[in-house]
């Protein structure tokens, strides 16, 4: 097994009195790549806050086994695009450490952060206004500002949500290669659990409330999924490329 970053034991998450997740145990591991899946309104959202340490469990407990630079992409529409600031601005910001907003940019801030630019794809971009770019194009520069800081742990929410197919596609190529390449542990939220299912290591399935947790291998079969969303659904390999469908044939849209 990896060396573990971090333990998530019977935490019980919620705001105020409004409980949105029960009893969640989970285990991330060095180098292992997550797909958080379920739909909106699950949890996904709120245990990666948990996990940034933006809200504490109601109950149980969030134990790190040692320190970890965490890198957060959060999801596009959360950053507000009327911001003057270039694609590099944004990547800059990945390097501020203690001084805050006070910090003073070196030159060696400025040559990472375009090795970065360049790694992702997007070095051509640099001074290019953010809020002009396309939806694929400022996903790269978040996921850039959050690799730049040389993260442990890539926690990214939504990275694909109101991309177009070949977009997507894209995007998450991207991701494989900075897992293989970086040994990054990294956590995907997504809705789409084909999308995840031909990615990840592991799965963490969220659905009432709950969450079911491990090894893809265990998690990705119909009678497991079928009892976790009380539903019948089958796993099919088409051309290499794992399909989940619903005994409808519609795709998974709410897995």
């Amino acid at each position: 097994m990896n060396e573990l970053l971090a333990s998530v034991n019977s935490v019980t998450l919620g705001y105020g009195r409004k409980v949105v997740l029960k009893d969640v145990t989970m285990q991330l591991g060095e180098g292992e790549f997550w797909g958080f899946v379920g739909p909106n309104g699950s949890g996904k959202t709120t245990l990666v806050r948990a996990l940034l340490g933006l809200i504490k469990p109601q109950q149980g407990q969030i134990v790190w086994h040692r320190q970890v630079r965490i890198g957060y992409v959060p999801q596009r529409e959360a950053l507000d695009d009327l911001l003057p600031l270039t694609a590099l601005d944004i990547v800059l910001l990945g390097r501020i450490r203690k001084g805050g907003l006070l910090h003073r940019f070196s030159a060696e801030d400025f040559d990472k952060a375009l090795q970065t630019m360049e790694q992702v794809g997007i070095a051509d971009l640099a001074h290019l206004p953010f809020r002009e770019l396309s939806g694929g194009q400022k996903q790269r520069v978040l996921l850039a500002r959050a690799l730049v800081a040389d993260p442990d742990l890539l926690l990214l929410d939504e990275p694909t949500n109101g991309l177009d197919l070949p977009t997507e596609h894209a995007i998450m190529e991207l991701l494989k290669q900075i897992h293989s390449e970086r040994n990054v542990a990294i956590v995907f939220v997504t809705h789409l659990l084909s999308l995840a299912a031909n990615s990840v290591t592991h799965l963490a399935l969220f659905h009432n409330g709950r969450v079911i947790a491990g090894e893809i291998g265990e998690l990705l079969s119909e009678q497991k999924l079928s009892a976790t969303y009380q539903t019948p659904i089958s796993v099919h390999d088409l051309n290499g490329y794992k399909v989940v469908m619903v005994q409808n044939r519609e795709r998974v849209q709410n897995a």
